[in-house]
């Protein structure tokens, strides 16, 4: 009862210390000790021992394709190829359908592999001036970015995200893993959320809610007159990051880095070859910041792992007398939502929950796809890095922007897992 009683405070102060700024490396360690004193286990023992076992565990499984992802975001963004997709798509849709340009924005970019910090920053200058243009409520643009950047386009089939690469390696699976599913919960998110969001800031501007002008607008200002990419050029190094990933077999940080090359050698003329080295360099630290975060997360969740009551949840969750596919959904749910992180949830239930289900007779490839939606529930509540983050780009407190953001990046991804098992319960058979 008292290890029990730690989990919840650790949880509760991992949210609280989050919100508050506090770096998510300090918040691993404290809450990891909390765990380890209500569960009468060494502190100093299980910080160098449990805690450090499992950051370096998913340091060295996963550095690679977090650096390809930061190195693949940096040349798009570099190369103004980011930007290009971003201005084609508005203008082919036009500015009076604002949020749904923003939303296809996104999910081109993060789809193709653009980490979602990146996409935030990429977007946001776009975003906000067709959210002052159309006189759109300033609460709803986190929402309108996260919306498009990590519900389907992070969890989709094929897709090169961590959230799909995870369980492809832990299951043995492939990225197009439940494809026929994924996709149909895909479709479903981006409907349902793109009715949803449309009809939440309708009836906010219905209430005289208008834009509002934020000061840290100033420090983010789109390319302006600066001449762009050809939108295909820019979605070419997108599309041979997928074909190369899906269709050839290719390991997915090489498929990236391949990318990488034809983007720049397509771009050469956008930017500057000189400044290059200096310009990956800094891609090559955000993927070190990116990831580093991440293992803090995931060391705590190793510590979690580690005490007694974890293991007694566990067993409570895979002996509830309901369907195995929910059961291992609400186990990758409630991992992520300790970890406040999609990939570092997923790195620490998948190993122990996957055996499991698939030795019940779960398809392994219906777990990954689950498992995937799954991820993307509760790794978005207010302590997530990507969710502060968002907001502060946005100029936005959490009281402000989060609750748009928690219906579409919790409560529907939710609905999708919901979807998805029904799915794989009445068509085993769909590819």
């Amino acid at each position: 009862m008292l290890g029990m009683v730690g989990l919840l405070i650790a949880f509760v102060l991992l949210i609280v210390m989050a919100m508050r700024g506090v770096p998510i490396l300090l918040i691993g360690l404290v809450c990891s000790a909390i765990v380890a004193l209500t569960s009468g286990m060494n502190i100093y023992d299980t910080l160098i021992g449990a805690y450090m076992s499992g950051y370096i565990e998913f340091f060295g499984s996963n550095f690679l394709i977090f650096l390809a992802g930061a190195l693949f975001g940096r040349m798009m963004e570099i190369t103004l190829g980011a930007n290009s997709v971003a201005d084609f798509v508005v203008k082919k849709l036009g500015r009076d359908k604002a949020v749904v340009a923003i939303v296809l924005s996104c999910f081109i970019l993060a789809y193709g592999g653009v980490s979602v910090f990146v996409v935030g920053f990429t977007i946001y200058p776009i975003a906000v001036s067709l959210f002052r243009e159309a006189d759109l409520p300033r609460a709803y643009l986190p929402g309108t970015i996260g919306f498009g950047s990590v519900t389907f386009a992070m969890t989709s089939p094929g897709t090169p995200q961590i959230q799909n690469l995870i369980p492809a390696e832990a299951l043995q699976t492939g990225p197009m893993a439940g494809a026929t599913v994924g996709i149909i919960a895909g479709i479903f998110m981006f409907v349902v959320g793109s009715i949803w969001l449309n009809h939440m800031i309708k009836k906010a501007s219905a209430k005289g809610i208008h834009f509002e002008e934020k000061a840290s607008d100033a420090a983010f200002s789109p390319v302006g007159d600066a001449k762009l990419p050809n939108p295909i050029l820019a979605l070419i190094p997108i599309l041979v990051t997928i074909i190369a990933m899906n269709a050839l077999g290719i390991p997915a940080p090489v498929s990236i880095a391949l990318s990488i090359v034809v983007g720049l050698v397509l771009m050469f003329r956008f930017y500057d070859y000189k400044n290059l080295f200096d310009d990956f360099t800094k891609g090559a630290g955000s993927a070190v910041s990116a990831i580093t975060n991440t293992c803090a997360v995931v060391g705590f969740g190793s510590v979690v792992r580690t005490v007694p009551a974890f293991q007694v949840l566990i067993d409570w969750v895979t002996n509830l007398p309901i369907l195995p596919l929910l059961g291992a959904a609400i186990a990758v749910t409630v991992l992520c939502g300790i970890c406040g992180s999609a990939s570092g949830g997923l790195g620490i239930a998948l190993p122990i929950v996957g055996p499991i289900y698939t030795s019940m007779g779960v398809p392994a490839a219906a777990i990954h796809r689950v498992a995937s939606i799954a991820s993307g529930c509760l790794d978005s509540l207010p302590h997530n890095g990507y969710i502060v983050t968002l907001l502060n780009i946005c100029g936005c407190t959490h009281k402000e922007g989060y609750m748009p953001l928690f219906k579409l990046t919790v409560i529907l991804p939710g609905l999708a897992t919901v979807l998805a098992i029904i799915l794989f319960q009445l068509f085993p058979n769909l590819p």
